[in-house]
């Protein structure tokens, strides 16, 4: 694949990829951090909370026809730029909101931004992985973990000072549609993706459905840990307010760490083994906090679940985006929409079951997707990675 201008090296292309992984991550860690907050505000229980969460998958899943559609027709670099604006106005009314009907709705359009943003972001990484070669995928996600570390740094600090939910998010958002703007010139000139032979969009094929069934399960640990981290510090646990939000700071930590490793062991360890061992962090980082809910053995284990889903989805992405019988667009989205899936089930069934029973045992049932990770994994021939 060629540059259009001589002026676009590679090197500024990956920057302007990188710079949308970086708003997607720093705005939804931004909103992930004040969900205690907002929970309070609107006086929800575990059960409604996990109820209203639902929105945002179902808003994911309800756009990604049309994102797979857009990216079949119009150059990805156009449809990135228009998630992310649309992303970041939606981010800064979760704040706003006072009745539980309001954040629903908000959240439910917060989900259909995202998937623009994120599905055109991947499919432009996909894209810029090709002027290289070295792999590169699990460092632009490196980038939306560090982002989101940031994010949810910034979001300690917030709710230390008492600064309130709205001008957080506020400030937030407009910050991130200027850095939108100011990278996309830089963008990935890409094509549209359409293959004719193809629906626009379809379920994954035989070959790729064992990697969905992976990004399913690593997905439904991860929003799990988004969405109800700080909160199990706070009614497992016994933290504070602070500890529980740190809790989340140290899962994004070292889930950064482990995206940015990812491109330098894949040469060394392979795409196989590596997920095998993500695999095995999710399962034993989930049953330690589980088991031992002491604020720094528990820590110890959420830092565990964040190496284990740190390269799972980017290097599952990555053999995607190989497809020989779907577009990559649609392999992205094919597979997406089984992991979003998972978005879509885990935040109520946390809730339901954590009402009905403990948050305990909400996670230790969420720690055995982590042995169903190693299981498909090992059902991977070597050649398919």
């Amino acid at each position: 694949m060629q540059l259009e201008t001589e002026k676009l090296t590679p090197k500024k292309i990956r920057l302007a990829t990188t710079a949308f992984f970086f708003v997607s991550g720093f705005g939804y860690s931004s909103w992930a951090s004040r969900i205690p907050s907002i929970q309070q505000q609107l006086n929800l229980n575990e059960a409604q909370l996990g109820g209203i969460l639902l929105a945002a998958p179902i808003g994911l899943l309800l756009t990604m026809p049309l994102t797979s559609m857009l990216l079949g027709r119009v150059n990805s670099k156009k449809v990135m730029l228009f998630g992310a604006i649309l992303y970041n106005i939606v981010l800064c009314l979760p704040g706003f909101t006072n009745q539980t009907w309001q954040l629903f709705v908000v959240l439910l359009c917060f989900g259909s931004t995202r998937n623009l943003l994120n599905l055109s972001a991947n499919s432009q990484a996909v894209g810029v992985q090709q002027l290289y070669s070295n792999s590169i995928m699990t460092t632009f996600h490196g980038i939306w973990s560090l982002a989101g570390f940031a994010g949810a740094a910034v979001g300690l600090v917030m709710v230390h000072l008492n600064i309130p939910t709205s001008f957080h998010l506020l400030t937030i958002s407009v910050a991130l549609i200027c850095l939108s703007l100011y990278f996309y010139k830089n963008a990935f000139d890409q094509p549209p993706l359409e293959n004719n032979k193809k629906p626009v969009f379809s379920l994954p094929d035989k070959h790729l459905m064992k990697f969905a069934i992976i990004c399913f399960a690593c997905m439904s640990c991860e929003n799990t840990m988004y969405d109800w981290s700080a909160i199990y510090f706070q009614k497992a646990v016994h933290a504070t307010k602070s500890a529980s939000t740190g809790a989340y700071v140290v899962y994004m930590i070292f889930m950064t760490i482990g995206r940015f490793a990812g491109d330098k062991l894949v040469p060394v360890l392979g795409i196989k083994k590596i997920l095998q061992l993500c695999g095995w962090f999710i399962l034993a980082g989930l049953l330690l906090a589980v088991i031992l809910p002491n604020a720094i053995i528990a820590g110890i284990g959420f830092a565990m679940v964040g190496l284990g889903v740190s390269c799972i989805v980017p290097l599952v992405f990555s053999i995607a985006g190989k497809s020989k019988t779907m577009s990559s667009g649609q392999a992205l989205a094919a597979i997406s929409t089984i992991g979003y899936i998972g978005f879509l089930l885990m935040p109520p069934f946390i809730g339901f079951v954590a009402q009905a029973l403990s948050l305990r045992w909400s996670f230790g049932i969420i720690a055995s997707l982590g042995g169903v990770i190693v299981m498909m994994v090992s059902t991977i021939k070597e050649e398919n990675t």
